[in-house]
């Protein structure tokens, strides 16, 4: 499973509304190599399905990662700050033995 926070909820949503785009969009998240860590985040809205998804719903909001990315994202939570300090998207992910200082890339 992949959890969605109650403040990454509403900046979807807001987002969305702002994008104008349509209910058959969801948000895509999967990892990818690179970043000082060695994996990175990637986050993006997406409409197409691909053969491997793996979907959950969390929160009223559509979550869809490849199956590759999920063995890395299991019971990881989407979180948002608007704070001074560390704006924009995070995730949470217990599965992380480390992450860089940015908070954008990990290693297991």
């Amino acid at each position: 499973m992949i959890f969605v926070s109650d403040s990454a909820k509403e900046k979807i949503s807001e987002i969305r509304s702002q994008e104008k785009f349509g209910p058959d969009y969801f948000v895509r998240v999967s990892v990818t190599s690179g970043g000082c860590s060695g994996l990175t985040y990637m986050m993006d809205f997406d409409n197409e399905s691909k053969p491997n998804d793996q979907v959950f719903e969390d929160n009223g909001v559509k979550v869809v990662t490849d199956l590759k990315s999920f063995l890395y994202l299991f019971n990881t939570t989407l979180e948002f700050s608007g704070g001074l300090n560390g704006k924009g998207f995070s995730f949470n992910n217990p599965n992380a033995a480390r992450t860089c200082g940015c908070g954008e890339s990990f290693a297991v």
